[in-house]
C-alpha cells in the first residue's frame, strides 16, 4: 500500500514567521515515516514557495546556492535536537504554483499567458508538488487566518485543522469576542478601535478607551499571535505609545480591562482541544510568566516563564475549564485543532476565555502537544490523529453538492 504524501507547510509572511520554523522542524522530526511520505513546502517571508529540497535545507540552516541563511536570535521554545539555529527562510527557488492534490482531476492549473511564458508555466508546473494532505504549520497572517485554507479549499486538497471560517474567525480577536458573547462564553470588557480613528482622532479614542475599560489594560493587534505587538498600558500615558504599536500589525486593535486589576496578576490557564464534530479537551495547565505578562519575549527569548500541567486548580475549575474550551472550539466552528487561553482572577478564582490559537506552536516542547501528551496522546500520535481528522473533514465536505 503507498504512503500517504504529508506536505508540511512552513514558513510564510508574518510576523510568527520564526515560531512557525520551530514547530515545522519539530514535526518533521517526529512524524511516522513509515506511514507517511514527508514533503517540506517553505513560504518565504515576501511570499515565494520553495521546492522541497530547499525548503529542508533552509529548515536546518542553509540558505542554498552555498550562502548562508541569517541566523535570528536562538528562540527557546525551539526543540534543540530538532531546530538546529531556526533559520529565516531568505533564498531558493521558487514554486510558481502551490501544491497539487495527488488526483490529477483536481487542483489549481497554471494560468494561461501568452506564448512566451508558456514553457516556463510548464517547467514551473513539472515542479509542482503533488500531496494528498497538507499540514499547515504556519502561525498569525496568511497562515493561521484563512488565507492558506482558501487556497487549499480551492485546489481541493486535504488539510489538518479549522476552515476558512473557522480560521479567520478565530484569528480576529474583535470577531472572536463576538462570537464568544454569543455563544454566552464569560469574556473580558474590551474596546475596538481602528488605526484610522487613532491616528486621526487620538484624544477621543483616549475617551472611548477609558469610558469602557480600566486601567490596567491590554492593547493588542485584533490579527496576530504569539503576542506580537502586544502591550501593557497602566495608565493614560502608555496607553497612546501602546496603540501606537499594536497599530504597526493591525488596522484593527483591541483594548481589553486587565483581569486583577491593579493589584493582582491575572492566571493564565490553557486547555488543548482536539477533533471535529466530537471534539475532546485535554487536561488544562497553567503559565507563569518571567515577566508581567506572556509576552513575546517571555514566551520565546528570556528564560524563567514555567509550564505547570496540571494546572493546580481544583477539580470543579478543571471540569469548567475544559467545558468552555470546546464550548469556544465551537463557537468560531473550529476543526481538528486548537488551544483556548483563559483567564483567572487570583481573587475570586472567576474564570474568562481569552482568545483561541487554532494553530498553536507545534514544538515537541509547545504548550499544545504537551497538554495532550499529559493526557495520554504522545507527540508522534498527536500528528497522526491531526492528519487523520484533516482527511476525514474533507471527505466529509466532498458529500456537499454545489450544484443542482
Amino acid at each position: 500500500m503507498a504512503k500517504l504524501r504529508v506536505g508540511i507547510l512552513f514558513g510564510g509572511r508574518s510576523g510568527e514567521h520564526e515560531v512557525s520554523l520551530l514547530s515545522a522542524a519539530s514535526v518533521l522530526n517526529a512524524i511516522d515515516k513509515t506511514k507517511y511520505e514527508v514533503v517540506p513546502i517553505g513560504i518565504t517571508k515576501d511570499g515565494r514557495w520553495l521546492t522541497a529540497e530547499h525548503a529542508e535545507r533552509l529548515l536546518k540552516g542553509d540558505a542554498g546556492g552555498g550562502a548562508r541563511a541569517a541566523q535570528p536570535t536562538q528562540l527557546r521554545a525551539g526543540d534543540p535536537e530538532a531546530t538546529p539555529g531556526a533559520a529565516l527562510l531568505a533564498t531558493g527557488e521558487s514554486v510558481v504554483v502551490p501544491p497539487e492534490p495527488s488526483r490529477r482531476d483536481a487542483g489549481l492549473a497554471p494560468f494561461q499567458t501568452d506564448a512566451k511564458t508558456d514553457a516556463n508555466l510548464r517547467r514551473a508546473a513539472d515542479r509542482a508538488i503533488n500531496v494528498d494532505v497538507i499540514f499547515p504549520v504556519l502561525h498569525g497572517t496568511f497562515g493561521e487566518d484563512g488565507t492558506i485554507q482558501g487556497l487549499l479549499e480551492l485546489a481541493d486538497i486535504a488539510y489538518v485543522g479549522a476552515g476558512v471560517l473557522g480560521s479567520s474567525a478565530g484569528m480576529d480577536k474583535d470577531i472572536m469576542k463576538s462570537l464568544f458573547r454569543a455563544a454566552g462564553l464569560p469574556i473580558v470588557k474590551h474596546v475596538t478601535v481602528l488605526r484610522g480613528q487613532f491616528e486621526g482622532e487620538p484624544k477621543k479614542v483616549q475617551k472611548l478607551v477609558e469610558s469602557k475599560v480600566k486601567y490596567p489594560v491590554f492593547v493588542k493587534p485584533a490579527n496576530l499571535g504569539s503576542s506580537v505587538g502586544i502591550s501593557k498600558a497602566h495608565d493614560r500615558k502608555e496607553l497612546g505609545p501602546a496603540i501606537a504599536e499594536a497599530a504597526k500589525f493591525d488596522r484593527k486593535i483591541v483594548i481589553e480591562e486587565g483581569v486583577g486589576g491593579k493589584k493582582n496578576r491575572a492566571r493564565e490557564i490553557e486547555c488543548a482541544v482536539l477533533g471535529n464534530d466530537e471534539p475532546k479537551a485535554s487536561v488544562a495547565g497553567e503559565i507563569v510568566p518571567c515577566k508581567e505578562f506572556y509576552d513575546y519575549d517571555a514566551k520565546y527569548l528570556a528564560e524563567g516563564s514555567e509550564g505547570i500541567i496540571p494546572a493546580k486548580i481544583t477539580k470543579a475549575e478543571m471540569k469548567t475549564v475544559q467545558r468552555l474550551a470546546i464550548a469556544a472550539f465551537q463557537a468560531v466552528d473550529c476543526t481538528g485543532l486548537a488551544r483556548v487561553d483563559f483567564l483567572m482572577d487570583p481573587k475570586s478564582r472567576k474564570i474568562f476565555v481569552n482568545e483561541i490559537n487554532t494553530m498553536p506552536g507545534f514544538t515537541s516542547i509547545s504548550m499544545y502537544p504537551k497538554l495532550w501528551a499529559a493526557t495520554g496522546v504522545p507527540y508522534p500520535e498527536l500528528i497522526n490523529r491531526l492528519i487523520q481528522l484533516g482527511i476525514e473533514r474533507h471527505e466529509d465536505k466532498k458529500r456537499n453538492q454545489y450544484s443542482r
